[in-house]
């Protein structure tokens, strides 16, 4: 942080605010939790990321206040995530507890939440660096303690304060913008391809699509038809985890997939684990080029998602919760087969998959009933090229948004930077200023 500005003050957490830890009580007595107290975690803090909070999902009876060391805080107070994750802020905007995944800066009269508030939301950096452990990174009362405060007298902070979100509204909205517009590209791209994949007999029409979905074979154009997933390729499941073979001597380590890795239209392989299995199994379930791998678990929009297996890791497999389906050649192009199923497919497998409480699935059995549309061999290639073209197309729209947001996250770290050094004015120069930052 670079100097103080004549006329502030330099001081810790620790010393200038009275600091305090939260607690939870026992979470398996339901006597412990009620209405009496409000009570706020880190949880509460992701879901609602509102400056202002009144309190979370859930409190605390009297008695469950009682069994632990929780505190109440006043109204005004800064309360921030000490872990999973660190750096999460909010003003309590009436008189409430924490759970033990938070510190509160409990401020004297002589600061503002808001300044304060914003002083830790530019601090994030520096908390997560100072954070320690090993299953989650936590920082410590003492450490968070230790988190150095500049402020200048208490009319300059609310007016520092006044022209920071001032310029922060302007790259909300802007944000918003750049965020919608993203939405409707990934809405554009969808539209492009079930454009190419389903040519109706009678124009194509969104109803048909969402009639498909529910299990209506609509009429495609003439030399064109449905067929089932079964019938334009072999369809397996993969290896469940044996873990009282893993010491089997027969077994042999291989590479597998698991659902992270397969996402909608790429594969993520930057973190590949292994599995042992029998080499029996392992050779059954070897992946080749063009295989087609498709997710069978997840939240229910994720069903059926996947792409097209190039052999980019040699002797890989899958696990049970992803598919492999493995093209016929002579009738479906590999990359038309994935495209399929993650549109019109997966909307289908939504449809007719499985919920349980957490977690929506689709079984191998159904999944092999899912519908494909099939143009002849010829104008499958010719349609993916136009797809091709079209999505290269989006996606340097993509890209040009998303150096947009980049950049706008930049400014929003320098202008926090800014605020916190002296440097806002409340004039048309402040961007120029933080402009420079950036650069």
């Amino acid at each position: 942080m670079s100097a103080t500005p004549d006329g502030w003050n330099e001081a810790t957490l620790a010393s200038a605010c009275r600091v305090v830890s939260g607690a939870t009580p026992k979470t398996g007595v339901a006597e412990n939790w009620g209405d009496d107290v409000a009570w706020l975690t880190p949880a509460d803090m992701s879901r609602d990321r509102s400056q202002v909070l009144r309190g979370g999902a859930r409190g605390l009876s009297l008695r469950g206040y009682e069994s632990c060391s929780a505190q109440i805080v006043p109204a005004g107070s800064v309360v921030v995530s000490s872990r999973a994750p660190v750096g999460y802020v909010a003003i309590a905007g009436a008189p409430l507890a924490t759970s033990q995944g938070c510190k509160t800066a409990v401020l004297p009269d002589h600061l503002d939440s808001r300044y304060v508030y914003w002083f830790m939301v530019h601090a994030r950096p520096d908390l997560e660096k100072r954070a320690s452990g090993t299953t989650f990174k936590e920082i410590s009362a003492k450490e968070f303690g230790r988190t150095v405060l500049v402020y200048p007298p208490l009319d300059e902070q609310r007016r520092i304060v006044d022209i920071l979100e001032d310029h922060l509204s302007h790259l909300d909205a802007a944000d918003l913008a750049i965020q919608q517009s993203l939405a409707r590209l990934d809405g554009l791209d969808e539209q492009i391809v079930l454009r190419s994949l389903l040519p109706f007999e009678h124009g194509y029409s969104p109803d048909n699509v969402d009639a498909v979905a529910a299990g209506a074979l609509v009429p495609l154009r003439a030399g064109w038809r449905w067929s089932s997933l079964s019938d334009v390729a072999s369809v397996v499941g993969g290896v469940a985890k044996d873990a009282k073979r893993q010491d089997d001597p027969s077994f042999v380590e291989v590479p597998y997939l698991r659902v992270a890795n397969v996402q909608r239209t790429h594969l993520v392989l930057e973190s590949v684990t292994t599995i042992r299995t029998s080499a029996k199994k392992a050779a059954e379930l070897r992946l080749l080029p063009g295989d087609v791998l498709m997710n069978e678990g997840g939240d229910r929009d994720k069903l059926a998602r996947g792409w097209v297996w190039s052999g980019e890791i040699q002797d890989c497999i899958h696990q049970n919760h992803v598919f492999r389906a493995r093209p016929e050649r002579r009738v479906v192009h590999p990359e038309w087969l994935a495209w399929s199923a993650n549109t019109v497919g997966s909307r289908w497998a939504a449809r007719h998959g499985k919920q349980s409480v957490n977690l929506a699935s689709i079984s191998l059995s159904t999944i092999r009933r899912m519908p494909v549309p099939l143009a002849p061999l010829e104008e499958q290639a010719l349609r993916l090229q136009q797809i091709t073209e079209s999505l290269d197309g989006t996606s340097a729209l993509r890209q040009s948004l998303r150096l947009a947001s980049d950049h706008s996250a930049s400014l929003r770290r320098s202008l926090l930077a800014a605020a916190f050094s002296g440097q806002l004015t409340g004039r048309s120069s402040d961007l120029e200023r933080v402009e420079e930052l950036v650069s």
